[in-house]
Order: structure tokens, then sequence, then C-alpha cells
């Protein structure tokens, strides 16, 4: 396992990005998604709560630009079922699952973001709470290399996650033009089990220009009750 908290300090601009894993003491499944902008309609962003899940808003109305892939949905719930993402791909594996598909399944309609020449990756997760057990899957969706006329699908599932261990995956593997994708395994990263720790952790080890909004959820697997932490900067 690597240190989650060296890993975001080591990158200016990992972009976005989800954890999923489990707390040490075994008692929680354990979700982060974290935001970063690099212009001003990024960056002019807050989390807000929306039911059991959130949604991004613009902090200020009036410079808002281009919201068609800022302003989304980034968490949701579904029975059993909590589903993070980076994109309006919540919605789509949110409607999918509800209808009998797989978490993969759900994906299969969707490509990476339409931002050429960055090509960002959809960055997907979901983990499934039920009857005092947990398991939880990851996606990316991504160009090839950059090449937008082929998109590699890869999907990761964990079942009976350790206590302690998650596993984190991003968008961008560091600041650049373009952007590079996000390449190989989700990283194993140690998972706290304190959450106001954690969420400190996480939002002091973002790059402190570039971070926009934190979002921090542990849920108790015996019970499904859980706890939320958000974050934003702009204020």
């Amino acid at each position: 396992m690597i240190s989650l908290q060296q890993e975001l300090q080591n990158n200016s601009y990992p972009g976005r990005g989800i954890v999923i894993g489990r707390s040490a003491d075994g008692k929680y499944a354990v979700t982060a998604y974290f935001i970063m902008g690099r212009s001003s309609n990024s960056r002019n962003r807050v989390f807000v709560t929306e039911g059991e899940g959130i949604r991004t808003e613009a902090f200020d109305p009036s410079k808002l630009e281009d919201p068609s892939l800022i302003i989304y949905a980034p968490v949701r719930v579904l029975g059993k079922d909590t589903i993070v993402t980076n994109g309006d791909q919540t919605d789509t594996i949110y409607e999918g699952m509800k209808a009998g598909l797989t978490f993969e399944q759900s994906l299969r309609s969707r490509e990476f973001e339409p931002d050429g020449p960055n090509f960002t990756p959809r960055i997907s997760g979901d983990m499934h709470v039920e009857n005092g057990k947990y398991d939880f899957s990851m996606s990316i969706l991504k160009s090839n290399d950059g090449d937008p006329d082929c998109c590699n699908r890869y999907t990761f599932t964990y079942d009976n996650p350790k206590a302690g261990e998650g596993r984190f995956i991003h968008t961008y593997m560091h600041d650049d033009n373009p952007l590079p994708s996000f390449y190989g395994e989700p990283k194993k990263v140690v998972i706290d089990q304190d959450m106001d720790a954690f969420t400190e952790m996480v939002w002091n080890s973002l790059n402190e220009d570039n971070k926009v909004s934190l979002f921090v959820r542990y849920i108790d697997i015996a019970t499904g009750e859980y706890r939320t932490n958000i974050i934003n900067k702009n204020k």
C-alpha cells in the first residue's frame, strides 16, 4: 500500500479522484471524491447535498460558462448501493442498475468526456453494503492513449475488502498539456478509521491552488447508517 497523503502531495493536478475502501477498524465502508480545477469555470463550483447524495453547482452563477461537464450529481444512492462518479454517468449507472443491469453493463453506453485534446476519463465507483457484507467496484473509460476513435474500458471489483485498505483512481497522471489520462490499476492506499482525520488529511494534501471540493462518506457496514463530510474551497 502507498500513502494517499504522499500521493496527493506529490501531484499538483490529479484532476478528479475517487477513493473507496474499508476503515482500519473494519467497521466502515469508506469513499472520498474530490474535484480540482485549472480554469475559472472549473473552480467556480461547490458540492451541495441532494437527497442522500450530492451535486455540483456554480458558486457564482453569473460566472458560469459551460455547465455541460462540470454540473452533475457525483453521488447518488440506490437502495444498498452508493454510486460515485466524476460526471453525469452517475445517472446512467443509477438508471441502469435500477433497470436490472450491472454496474459494468450500465456504463457500456458511455465513453470518455468529449473535451479533446484531453479526452478526460470517466471514473466511477459503486459500493454495495448489505446484511453486514461489503464489496465495491471501480471503472475507468478512457481514450486509447489520446486517440478518441477507441474507448478502453476497465472494471475492477473488490469482494470483502480488507480493513485499512482502499483503492484510489483519478483522471490525470499529472499536470500537463494535454493532460495524460490515468493508467494502470487503482492504487492501493491506506484508509484511516477516523473519518474527520481522513477528511482533513485528504483536503490538506490536495494542491492549494487547484483544489475545489471534497466529499467523504463513512457507511456503517453493520447498520447501513452513514456520516458525510463536505468541504468547499468557495465559501
